[in-house]
């Protein structure tokens, strides 16, 4: 079995402005709500190696890992993947900016698969991602339609 999401919000950005800002590894603390670290570790060959790690939870578990992303930025796609993967066998990324009349689409599609013993299965882990997702979406365009609108609105970006 695996899991599977997609989910996507429409930025009152410019694609340019959404595109730079969410691919900005190193300003992802401010950007997620989710996240305490992003630390670079590699950049070459138009992949970007880096790491990631979580702000504590209530027990006060800490989750760190390596991933990579590979941006493409005439066709504004990312694909990335975890090299350190924790409780998954696999965990692959794709992002996808697309221009819309209300500014850019913003879309993460997840398909994973966790381990067997993992503390959750794929079932939990998709419901996880299809709350936790939205959630991050929402607070990432509110950061960058604040950006958009100081820079002088969506026209003047």
């Amino acid at each position: 079995m695996s899991g599977h999401t997609d989910n996507s919000v429409v930025i009152d950005a410019p694609l340019h402005v959404v595109w730079t800002m969410t691919n900005d590894i190193e300003s992802w603390p401010t950007l997620f709500t989710e996240y305490a670290e992003a630390t670079v570790l590699e950049r070459a060959g138009g992949r970007i190696r880096f790491r990631l790690t979580t702000h504590p939870n209530d027990d006060g578990q800490q989750w760190s890992w390596v991933s990579e992303r590979i941006p493409d930025p005439a066709e504004h796609t990312v694909r990335a993947q975890r090299i350190e993967r924790g409780p998954f066998k696999f965990m692959h990324l794709f992002w996808e900016f697309t221009e819309v009349p209300e500014g850019t689409r913003m879309r993460w599609v997840q398909d994973f698969e966790v381990r067997e013993d993992a503390p959750f299965d794929d079932e939990r882990m998709t419901a996880h991602l299809n709350r936790t997702s939205p959630e991050q979406m929402r607070h990432i365009k509110a950061a960058v339609e604040r950006v958009a609108a100081v820079k002088g609105g969506k026209a003047g970006v």
